[in-house]
């Protein structure tokens, strides 16, 4: 089977990470692939060339849109692609008509039907974002759900020397854009209440100044560590002793499965697509948003009841185990393809 996926996406995020990490899972069950995307983030592409993935680049200018138009249909008309999906609304807007029969909007946010126009089938990443695509109209024979992975086989834990973090120190572990949505303020603030607490943040954002300076008055300098953008965040996870998920607005959070396949307990705050997922004091801990006590309370346990984590972590990886392994992405995602190619035939 022949596919090629199309993103405009940033040059880093958790959207972005999904659809890299599928494409590689896709490229080792064997599927001949091809990228169309930006040329922003040269670890993605070189990761999709050494999987022996064809990847052509475009700007994906919403203005000037000739240039990305033209890449794409060249990329179409020698590919000769079954299934061509499109990851995210931006670059839906460049789906050609002419292949809208084997054209798959992916939704990993609440975006416009209009962004995906051109295409006839709708993947969304949670059961909510299924239910905002069917309730504008996408018939429930053109929609489905495909879950998101984790796999951090064979990662190293981070050494937490290179951290400047004591071995023995508990570590909170945030994977988050720093931007208002995410929360982190509110951890923060609950790591002041926690003596003897680490936490490392990886992400970058609008909101890098603003938290440094917060924790700054917060006098947490010598136990807060932001760590930029990472690549190996399953090593972070391993080094970790629980993951904290403060999220205001969350679609869906590929952090849950993140904690939940690298074992680490997880605290969450209830979002909805957390909420959707964690079962609280089953496979995670369930907070309410905004509520620096809750969060202060649910780590400090976490931290000060072995038997409460191991309890946990169980949880998760019962969760993982259940939908959200690679086995199971690879196997659903090919069901839809060949959904598609029976409807669309060959190319």
């Amino acid at each position: 089977m022949r596919i090629i996926h199309v993103m405009a996406g940033a040059a880093e995020g958790g959207a972005e990470n999904i659809m890299l990490e599928s494409v590689l899972a896709l490229a080792e069950a064997g599927l001949e692939q091809c990228v169309v995307t930006r040329p922003n983030n040269p670890v993605r592409l070189e990761k999709f060339m050494q999987a022996g993935i064809r990847v052509e680049t475009a700007s994906f200018d919403r203005v000037l849109k000739g240039a990305t138009r033209a890449t794409l249909k060249t990329a179409i008309e020698t590919f000769r692609p079954d299934v061509i999906e499109y990851w995210m609304g931006r670059a839906g807007e460049f789906a050609p008509k002419a292949h809208r029969a084997r054209s798959i909007g992916w939704y990993g946010g609440y975006y416009k039907l209009a962004r995906f126009k051109q295409c006839e089938w709708h993947i969304g990443l949670t059961k909510d974002l299924l239910r905002h695509i069917r309730e504008q109209g996408v018939a429930e024979t053109r929609s489905c759900i495909v879950h998101t992975y984790a796999d951090f086989t064979g990662a190293k834990p981070t050494p937490r020397a290179d951290l400047d973090t004591p071995e023995d120190a508990p570590v909170a572990l945030a994977l988050a854009r720093l931007h208002e949505k995410k929360g982190l303020d509110t951890l923060l603030d609950a790591a002041a209440n926690i003596d003897g607490l680490y936490v490392w943040i990886a992400g970058d954002g609008p909101l890098e100044a603003d938290l440094k300076a917060h924790c700054t008055r917060l006098g947490l300098d010598d136990r807060v560590r932001f760590l930029g953008w990472r690549n190996d965040r399953g090593s972070l996870l391993a080094a970790c002793d629980l993951v904290a998920f403060p999220s205001r607005y969350e679609p869906f959070g590929t952090v849950t499965v993140d904690a939940w396949a690298a074992s680490r307990p997880l605290v969450a705050a209830d979002a909805v697509g957390p909420a959707a997922y964690v079962e609280n004091q089953v496979n995670g801990l369930l907070i309410a948003k905004n509520d620096v006590a809750a969060l202060t309370e649910a780590m400090r346990r976490v931290i000060e009841q072995p038997d409460l984590a191991a309890k946990l972590v169980a949880g998760g990886q019962a969760s993982y185990q259940a939908q959200f392994t690679k086995a199971a992405f690879v196997k659903d995602s090919l069901a839809v393809y060949q959904r598609i190619l029976d409807h669309a035939g060959p190319f």
